[in-house]
């Protein structure tokens, strides 16, 4: 039987990510020896943990990469992943820690990403969906999915810059004709995104010295304190208008919300796990100074409104200790394992491969092999081992990405 073993991850600096020690991705790192220190200076934004092929991990005792180690040990996946995926570990999984806001972006279904990646191969480099997952860690913010067509409609009837960007005719559009919402809303919406930057800075602006003037109960319906953070990261830019269109959502730490294929979304605030199918490919409208493909971005857009109870996601208990967050694509599920100081605790058994993180507390792996746990430590688990763990004497919180089969 292969045995369980212990991954070097590797961190993404993006200029989003937390810096130093305010970072939980550099903690974890550093505590995790992924990382030999901290610079205070630096941007610790992601540490990946999979195998995909920007920044595989490696295994640790051998400095070989992951996808080659499962190529020579692709029994580690188990039959159900084979069957389904072939030798290939379908997910990725990541902590991030984020500062200030990610791009107003999406990521495009099968069917778009193999079109996409077959028109532009240098733009969107693979052809795989890219669902994804993400779990709080901390108090945790972002933007995700169209509002309710009648929240749209109040913005738009309120805030009286819409109106000078897209036009009168077609915000009254909007408003009368309910049964064609979605259609209009993708006309309003390109409209906005394609203005000419002049007057978006002008109408940004104007709506910007408005929110100044409100009182504080109104400050809070147009959501003044959002629309100024933006405004002071990316200035001048028309993601800051897309507060008033994309639903604002808020985690407490073990929360989740999943974004299905052309869900558009924006993490603006916080530390979270985040995991997805092993893809790339992101389209991306605004908050960002990468490229931009707005007209791309438009096509593939659910443009369904919804509230935003309605994204969050809920795990549910497999056992006392074990919350199964189980998204509905097989490419992956994460179970989030909290153990209380000093029990002994058997991880339920997968029929596929998984990756571990310890996130906090320490503990060890007493079968089938010994082996540490503590906080910042990544294990590849093949399939069908059985982990009994001995948890020390803080509480353990762990959590485990796998193929969702």
């Amino acid at each position: 039987m292969l045995e369980v073993f212990e991954l070097q991850c590797f961190i993404q600096n993006y200029l989003w990510g937390k810096k130093g020690l305010a970072s939980e991705v550099s903690r974890l790192s550093l505590a995790g020896q992924h990382i030999d220190s901290i610079d205070e200076k630096q941007f610790y934004a992601e540490l990946w943990m999979g195998a995909l092929h920007k920044s595989p991990s490696l295994v640790k005792s051998s400095g070989q990469k992951l996808s080659e180690w499962i190529k020579r040990n692709n029994e580690a996946l188990g039959e159900k992943s084979r069957l389904k995926f072939g030798d290939e570990l379908p997910f990725l999984m990541k902590v991030l820690s984020i500062n200030s806001a990610l791009s107003i972006q999406v990521h495009p279904s099968k069917d778009y990403a193999e079109e996409l990646h077959k028109q532009y191969p240098e733009l969107y480099q693979d052809s795989n969906h890219k669902p994804e997952m993400a779990i709080a860690l901390s108090n945790f913010e972002g933007l995700c999915g169209f509002r309710p067509y009648s929240e749209i409609r109040f913005f738009l009837e309120e805030i009286p810059e819409f109106k000078l960007i897209v036009g009168c005719d077609l915000i009254d559009q909007f408003k009368k004709d309910t049964t064609n919402s979605q259609y209009l809303l993708k006309d309003i919406f390109y409209k906005l995104m394609t203005s000419e930057k002049g007057i978006i800075s002008q109408n940004l602006s104007s709506h910007k010295k408005k929110l100044q003037s409100l009182c504080d109960d109104k400050k809070n319906v147009f959501l003044a304190k959002l629309f100024n953070q933006l405004d002071c990261w990316y200035p001048n830019d028309v993601g800051c208008f897309c507060i008033y269109f994309l639903n604002y959502i808020q985690l407490s730490p073990g929360q989740a919300i999943y974004l299905g294929a052309n869900e558009p979304h924006a993490y603006i605030y916080g530390d979270c796990i985040e995991c997805m199918a092993c893809s790339d490919n992101v389209v991306r409208a605004g908050l960002t100074p990468k490229y931009i493909d707005v007209k791309t971005l438009c096509r593939v857009l659910n443009f369904n409104g919804a509230p935003a109870e309605s994204k969050l996601f809920c795990g549910v208990k497999e056992n006392s200790y074990t919350t199964l967050f189980r998204p509905p694509v097989p490419d992956f599920a994460v179970a989030c394992i909290k153990v209380p100081a000093d029990e002994i605790y058997e991880l339920l058994k997968r029929d596929v491969a998984s990756i571990i993180i310890v996130v906090h507390g320490q503990g060890k792996i007493t079968a089938p092999q010994d082996l540490i746990l503590s906080a910042g430590k990544v294990f590849m688990v093949p399939a069908n081992v059985i982990l009994q763990i001995h948890v020390g004497f803080e509480s353990l919180e762990l959590y485990q990405a796998f193929v969702n089969l």
